[in-house]
């Protein structure tokens, strides 16, 4: 089976951990079946990678091609319209992606079926692509393309067009899926297919080595994510002044970095705060398993692979029953949910933690249930019932 994966959504040679979930899944797919791919990652058109552009630069600094982990990814440029981008983004990247995927099949890859990832703008796209080509459609739907931008009516008749093109959709959790079906999509072509974890990457260290390293010597929360507002690290660190004997690691980067640093000093919680920045896969393991507790306190998540990879290095988590999050903490060796997300309610969900606090094995064990085979298995069975019966 030949597939190409059609997404804005992927890692590049700029963006280290963009979309680091997509190629997951690709990836796991290839190791465990017998399937071809290619990747089509547009990016948006910026003309000048100077470092004072931020993202933009970034953009234009991302090669045209390139490998990664033996998978060919191409990268398109399509146009970005400030104020108007929303409502034509869709046809846009189509135009841009349309003569790629044409040469592609000219130059001997005539793939089975297209597999996109995330509805807006790119489901719609890759939609208006599959009906240009005769090709089959997958898309999988992530999370805020289903429970934010719907809100707005284009592009949630957009999604609901592109949804009937589809031949199956997957969402990565059942909160979705349900969600979809509330907003007019027949369920029984809609398929909750969560994201795994990779066991391997994600895995037991030596903790005291690494919490000596690091300087740790207080009960260590951890807080992950883009340093934006929806992922709530400005609620962690307020619950941090309720709770005096502890202290924090913040991981990521992003557009607030300079608001957070302001709250921790205002708050005078310099000497228990610590940014780290953006880090790699393995420098995250080494801090999940330094740190005592993962706390997550997002406004909306798809499912939050954070919370998988903190339980899989034995980390137990607080985190907001939101969306796709209570499917994932349903033990107490997982960790604990808060209800409300508020700082009260997160402190209160850490003293909870740690008064019953998790043998670390048995939050391991609990993650290692979630591994990446039953979801490949899924994903292929669903690519396949689309293709002609001769593959049957």
């Amino acid at each position: 089976m030949r597939i190409l994966t059609y997404t804005t959504l992927y890692p590049n040679d700029v963006q280290l951990r963009h979309g680091i979930f997509v190629e997951q899944r690709l990836r796991h797919l290839l190791a465990q079946k017998h399937v071809e791919a290619k990747v089509v990652a547009p990016v948006p058109w910026f003309p000048s990678s100077a470092k004072l552009f931020g993202a933009y630069g970034d953009y234009a600094r991302i090669s045209r091609q390139e490998q990664r982990h033996g998978i060919d990814i191409y990268h398109p440029r399509y146009a970005v319209i400030p104020k108007f981008g929303m409502m034509v983004s869709p046809a846009l990247l189509a135009a841009a992606s349309l003569p790629l995927l044409k040469r592609l099949i000219a130059d001997g890859y005539d793939f089975d079926v297209l597999d996109a990832h995330y509805f807006y703008p790119d489901g719609v796209a890759a939609a208006l692509l599959a009906k240009a080509l005769g090709k089959p459609l997958v898309i999988t739907a992530r999370g805020t393309d289903i429970n934010l931008i719907p809100q707005q009516a284009v592009p949630k008749k957009m999604i609901l067009w592109a949804a009937r093109q589809a031949g199956q959709i997957i969402t990565v959790c059942e909160a979705l899926r349900s969600e979809m079906i509330a907003l007019g999509v027949p369920g029984e072509k809609i398929h909750a297919l969560r994201n795994g974890v990779d066991l391997q990457v994600f895995c037991p260290q030596d903790r005291t080595a690494l919490r000596q390293a690091m300087n740790l010597h207080k009960p260590t929360l951890l807080s992950v994510g883009h340093l934006i507002e929806r992922k709530g690290h400005h609620l962690v660190i307020e619950a941090l002044q309720q709770l005096p004997g502890y202290e924090l690691l913040i991981a990521g980067d992003g557009e607030e970095s300079a608001n957070l640093q302001a709250l921790v000093a205002r708050l005078g919680l310099s000497e228990r705060v610590r940014f780290l920045g953006a880090l790699t896969h393995q420098q995250l393991r080494d801090v999940y398993n330094a740190a005592d507790a993962l706390v997550l306190a997002s406004s909306r998540e798809g499912w939050a692979n954070v919370l998988l990879e903190a339980m899989a290095c034995g980390t137990p988590v607080v985190a907001t029953a939101i969306w796709g999050t209570p499917e994932v903490v349903r033990t107490p060796a997982a960790g604990v949910l808060v209800g409300q997300r508020t700082a009260r309610a997160l402190a209160e969900g850490v003293q909870a933690l740690f008064a019953q606090y998790p043998h670390r094995p048995d939050t391991r064990a609990y993650a290692e249930k979630f591994s990446w085979d039953d979801t490949v298995a899924g994903v292929y069975a669903l690519l396949d019932s689309l293709l002609p019966s001769p593959h049957h």
